[in-house]
């Protein structure tokens, strides 16, 4: 993109596809001396908020950072707590989705998922599929670095069965083999709880990404902080690489 594209600042739209890393529900239960299920069981609740808030700006893509690939290392008993309120969530938000015309989607490694997860994901996916006016998509049991390389195996596979050349192998060939594919790129990433790192998340599709990293635990974000990301946002100048 070139430096006539650029988006000057102050004059950006709103993000068409946010991308968010929900971070701080065992800090949040912690400080109030509450099991680290219940900072997880707030956090489902503050899901609402951002769906409700990103519809209300008109995005039209929003991606959550629910489970990564790294938190099956956490206590048995942490993850089965999380697995149930997955459970819960699904089951009693899928019709509230529904009718708002929310399209669900989930990314990430189904394999270690039980079964059962399985088969509510793929419900809720067929069910929502023709839906357009937000595209709701849930990393689950997802890695950035898992998903390149499983990305690589599908090309190396392509080529090896005589599906692909190699030096066909381009970023459009890539994207396509990502979890992500037919997706567009998040335009701003946003992670709460004070920590500036983005944990293995979106690796690929970050590359021109806005970075806004906030204070705030999951559990206590609200309408107004979605607003603050959408404000914040229309204040950067995107250049693409095309101006220092």
């Amino acid at each position: 993109m070139d430096a006539a594209h650029a988006q000057p600042a102050g004059g950006a739209s709103a993000p068409a596809h946010v991308a968010i890393i929900m971070d701080g529900n065992g800090r949040w239960a912690k400080a109030r001396g509450l099991p680290r299920t219940e900072g997880h069981r707030r956090g489902a609740e503050s899901v609402r908020v951002a769906i409700e808030s990103a519809m209300r700006h008109g995005v039209r893509y929003l991606t959550l950072f629910g489970f990564s690939s790294e938190n099956w290392k956490r206590p048995k008993s942490e993850v089965t707590d999380l697995m149930g309120l997955l459970r819960i969530y699904l089951r009693r938000e899928i019709d509230q989705l529904d009718r708002n015309g929310v399209r669900v989607r989930f990314i990430g490694d189904r394999t270690k998922l039980d079964s059962d997860i399985v088969a509510t994901i793929v419900r809720a996916e067929n069910r929502t599929e023709g839906n357009v006016r937000l595209d709701l998509i849930i990393a689950l049991s997802y890695g950035g670095r898992d998903e390149i390389v499983e990305a690589a195996r599908r090309l190396a596979a392509d080529v090896a069965e005589g599906r692909l050349k190699p030096d066909e192998i381009d970023e459009r060939a890539v994207e396509a083999a990502l979890y992500t594919s037919g997706i567009p790129d998040p335009d701003v990433i946003v992670r709460t709880s004070g920590e500036k790192r983005i944990s293995n998340f979106l690796l690929w599709q970050s590359a021109y990404a806005e970075f806004l990293f906030v204070d705030t635990l999951w559990p206590d974000f609200r309408e107004s902080d979605f607003d603050a990301v959408v404000s914040e946002f229309r204040t950067r100048q995107r250049r693409y690489g095309a101006t220092g």
